[in-house]
């Protein structure tokens, strides 16, 4: 259970989030969307104890997230980023392999038992063939594919996601989706903008509008063309259980 007690978040005189309260329930893909600038990687950011909002608390399992110790932190939550670090001098197996690192003992080795976890999630991601790639000379998709490798590794409970879809093909998209919802002990937190893969993916959504939580609960509840035309300026109509937006 990941608890969202009044935040506030200020940058200068621009309010990013105004008094957000919301509970995210545990086992569930809670999808967290709105325009560009609404909030929503500011609020992932919070939730990932990166941030310290400027009023109000964050809760992980009733704990306050800044009471976690970072390596304790770093066994309750995963962070896969938006932007994905190209300069790593690492093989994809090494930085995957990182996502261990906070169950290791200072000098201490990985095991075999670890290795194995590596390659589990490599293989789950479709990342294997490149296991002994660089960034450089991977594509942006690819690299994405990785980092999430890396944070399944770290075998959280928590998993937040900014945008981890956004860089990558259909197939691909669909493969992620799909594994994300076979982790059915995961709480998974998701920044994502493709309106019909939240309705087809996730369970829940928080809606944000203007730095503001418009809506919170069951997904196919939010995504209504009310609410799309208030955030997004679009219309739209729901037809086969899809979203079809009107032009």
């Amino acid at each position: 259970m990941i608890t969202l007690d009044h935040i506030q978040v200020c940058f200068g005189d621009r309010r990013i989030l105004d008094d957000i309260s919301a509970e995210i329930a545990g086992g569930r893909i809670t999808a967290v969307m709105g325009p560009n600038g609404c909030g929503k990687t500011t609020l992932l950011r919070c939730i990932g104890g990166l941030l310290q909002p400027s009023s109000g608390r964050v809760l992980v399992d009733g704990k306050p997230v800044h009471d976690y110790s970072a390596r304790a932190l770093a066994q309750k939550e995963a962070f896969v980023r938006q932007q994905s670090q190209t300069d790593l001098d690492f093989s994809a197996f090494e930085i995957v392999l990182m996502g261990r690192n906070p169950y290791q003992r200072r000098l201490q080795n990985e095991s075999q038992a670890d290795w194995d976890i590596v390659e589990q999630c490599m293989r789950q991601t479709n990342t294997w063939h490149l296991r002994l790639a660089k960034p450089g000379q991977m594509s942006g998709g690819e690299l994405q594919r990785v980092m999430i490798a890396r944070a399944l590794t770290q075998q959280t409970p928590v998993l937040l996601m900014d945008e981890p879809v956004s860089n990558l093909d259909i197939a691909h998209q669909f493969e992620i989706m799909h594994l994300l919802r076979e982790a059915r002990e995961k709480t998974i937190v998701i920044v994502i903008h493709d309106l019909n893969l939240a309705l087809q993916f996730c369970d829940d959504l928080l809606l944000f509008h203007s730095g503001k939580l418009l809506y919170q609960g069951p997904v196919a509840g939010g995504l209504t063309p009310e609410n799309i035309r208030t955030v997004y300026g679009v219309s739209a109509h729901m037809a086969d259980n899809r979203i079809i937006y009107d032009y």
